[in-house]
């Protein structure tokens, strides 16, 4: 009998596909996870329509003409001391004395006319894709940037005065300094000065006890330190892609100290920072063996009372889903809800987006499927590529040209202390959020069926930041057409992370907050800031009093943990998935 069987294939597609990933998965780890391919599309796209743009191309030489004859003006300027000709420099790393002199104002100036001058010829064109037009904007900052008289030797009057005044010693401690961070890049040390802030003596010092522990978290609940607290208990989901010690930095800007001194109870999930046998924990596992796992231990203890629940980052996304998934179910733990920093419509993301296109997220899963994670390094060159000039350069000259030693507190060492992503959870969050914005849609399923924001009904408190890259305010803002509840809109200066971690004594700190009733018609964000007066200080107050409005009054402090429901304590705050 003839055999009709098809013929077994040389390259099964499994085979196939694992190819490809270890290819990409190369090409990613040299390129940082961004597609070589989509920035030649980028590339293509701009510079073949700028081609057929002759208006526009006439436009960017008569710009380059003025701008030469300006640079030529001031450098006459600078040599002739006339300061009234001169305009002053913006960049704040050019606003010493010795950057007003000949010719180094020239360099300023040239250098800012060159930043303005490639704004121009990256937007405008006709034709090319939006996307495409962010990412060519923000490359061609990125070079004018990388390219700035402040960041080499010889055009930095700075380092120039400080060679001459030291006789070259700084350029010597600052190679000793190089020596010493690249030692520790290879063995895989933290940075230098981060050892004045080590978590649970310095950092992470709010007493406290770990009760419950799976797979995915910890939760911790802190010791009371009022005879009374909140009937209400918080419960804290923290981002994690962050470790959440972001709120329990050092005493006077430790969030959590700050709530528990108010007479709150409060629970915190620190979450474990996956390695390569976590690649394949999913969004799935993240709410149910996370979030709600973190929200029966906090009913248990506290069985007759509802919740506070707290977001910051993508932990306010996920309370978000985990607050419509709860409204579709009829649980009704949840008594508000807190965002801090946190989206949930993605379509106008940030800048942040700008590394997030089909090509590079495939380069991205790709390197991730390699590693079983996305690394630390790769997470931080995203996120410091957004501010390339305040977070690379300007340090890199303090310390290698300057000869200075690191000087971080509490924040910044913070930062210092990474985590990573497992391979299929992110690869779900960023295709879910970022690149179809299913949760706004109302098109993200948990459990086998969709859920709708616009079924959240209980009071909202949401945090915005000004200079927010990474979630920005306008963006947080959006939710305000996606639930109909009471709902608390505050915009405090600052950004992502300073903005939030600003003790309630804080100097510099400014906050605006209104509240929209049930029923009130939508106001665009732009007219809100126009109409919502300026506060001086931290919102944090603010917060707190918002807290005690939505709770039920007074009552003993619960005991920690609950040993016959399963939730004994194990560990002292901050645990141990924190030290991971």
């Amino acid at each position: 009998m003839k055999n009709t069987s098809p013929p077994s294939r040389l390259l099964p597609p499994e085979v196939a596909k694992r190819v490809d990933h270890q290819i990409r998965g190369r090409v990613a780890g040299a390129t940082r996870g961004v597609s070589p391919v989509d920035l030649a599309a980028a590339l293509i796209d701009w510079a073949g329509h700028l081609a057929l743009s002759p208006g526009k191309l006439l436009s960017l030489a008569e710009s380059a003409a003025r701008n030469a004859a300006e640079v030529v003006a001031a450098n006459a300027s600078s040599m002739a001391g006339n300061t009234e000709a001169m305009a002053p420099l913006e960049n704040r790393r050019m606003r010493s004395e010795a950057w007003q002199k000949w010719p180094f104002y020239a360099m300023g100036r040239g250098h800012e006319l060159a930043r303005e001058w490639m704004r121009e010829a990256t937007t405008g064109v006709d034709g090319v894709s939006r996307d495409h037009e962010r990412f060519m904007h923000f490359l061609a900052l990125q070079m004018v940037d990388l390219l700035s008289p402040a960041n080499f030797p010889l055009t930095n009057p700075d380092v120039l005065i400080a060679t001459r005044e030291e006789k070259g010693g700084n350029l010597r401690r600052g190679m000793m300094n190089w020596l010493e961070d690249k030692r520790r890049e290879r063995l895989g040390e933290p940075l230098s000065g981060t050892e004045a802030y080590q978590v649970g003596k310095d950092v992470a010092v709010t007493p406290g006890k770990v009760i419950f522990r799976n797979h995915v978290i910890e939760l911790i609940q802190y010791s009371p330190q009022t005879e009374s607290v909140v009937a209400e208990p918080l419960l804290i989901v923290p981002a994690w892609i962050m470790k959440y010690y972001i709120l329990d930095l050092s005493p006077r800007n430790s969030l959590i100290r700050y709530l528990v001194a108010q007479g709150k109870t409060v629970f915190t999930i620190s979450w474990k920072n996956p390695t390569a046998e976590d690649r394949d924990l999913t969004m799935h596992d993240y709410l149910h063996d996370g979030l709600m796992a973190a929200i029966d231990a906090v009913t248990a203890v506290v069985s007759d009372r509802r919740i506070h629940a707290v977001g910051y980052c993508l932990g306010g996304t996920l309370l978000s889903i985990a607050a419509a998934y709860m409204a579709r179910e009829g649980d009704e733990r949840i008594r508000s809800m807190s965002m801090f920093a946190a989206q949930v419509d993605f379509r106008e993301a940030g800048e942040i987006s700008l590394f997030l296109g089909e090509g590079t997220l495939a380069f991205l899963e790709s390197l991730m499927h390699r590693q079983g994670y996305l690394s630390i390094e790769n997470m931080t060159g995203a996120f410091s590529a957004l501010r390339v000039s305040d977070l690379v350069h300007d340090p890199a000259v303090q310390r290698y040209l300057l000869g200075k030693d690191r000087s971080l507190n509490d924040l910044m060492a913070w930062n210092a202390d990474g985590t990573r992503m497992p391979y299929r959870m992110h690869g779900e969050y960023l295709r879910n959020c970022y690149m179809e914005n299913n949760l706004a849609e109302a098109r993200y399923e948990v459990d086998g069926g969709p859920i709708c924001v616009g079924d959240i009904t209980v009071p909202s408190f949401v945090l915005g930041t000004v200079t927010d890259h990474v979630a920005p305010w306008k963006s947080v803002y959006k939710v305000h057409r996606l639930t109909h509840g009471e709902l608390t809109f505050v915009l405090t200066t600052g950004g992502h992370n300073a903005g939030i971690a600003c003790g309630p004594d804080h100097p510099r700190r400014k906050h605006q907050i209104a509240t929209r009733k049930p029923g009130e018609r939508y106001r665009d964000p732009d007219r809100w800031v126009a109409e919502t007066p300026v506060t001086d200080g931290s919102w944090w107050p603010a917060w707190d009093a918002w807290l005690d409005a939505h709770s039920s009054g007074a009552t003993a402090p619960p005991s920690t943990g609950d040993e016959a429901a399963g939730y004994a304590p194990v560990d002292d705050a901050p645990g141990r998935y924190v030290l991971g």
